[in-house]
């Protein structure tokens, strides 16, 4: 993912803006791109700063309200696999992907292990 612009960069943009050029020039001066220039303008012109917004975001929670419900289903059924969580999931109404289940169970530090008796038989070599 790109950065935004340094801090210095964009005031000293505006700066040259405010001192009388043109956007399209101190757009070539710096070597940015006009709209660049015409947004940080605007962003200081409303809010007093042309500092980045913040960039990405946070997911939201999904299953954050069947959290209880889910840890007391895994305590009952250990056994149960996550596409058989999600069909009961879609039972009760609730619409979720299978990563989505994944991350929230990975964050509960739930893991589906295989169980070591089930393992089946490894092949042995014969000797001759």
């Amino acid at each position: 993912m790109t950065r935004p612009y340094s801090m210095d960069l964009r005031e000293r943009a505006v700066a040259a803006v405010e001192s009388g050029r043109s956007r399209r020039q101190v757009a070539k001066l710096f070597k940015v791109g006009e709209s660049s220039v015409i947004r940080w303008c605007a962003r200081q012109r409303v809010s007093g700063t042309c500092a980045a917004k913040p960039m990405g975001g946070r997911r939201r929670p999904i299953l954050l309200t069947e959290r209880d419900w889910l840890l007391a289903r895994l305590s009952v059924a250990p056994d149960l696999t996550i596409r058989g969580l999600l069909s009961e999931l879609g039972g009760r109404g609730v619409k979720v992907s299978y990563g989505a289940l994944w991350a929230f169970l990975a964050a509960a530090g739930l893991t589906f292990k295989k169980n070591p008796v089930r393992r089946r038989a490894r092949a042995t070599r014969r000797r001759s």
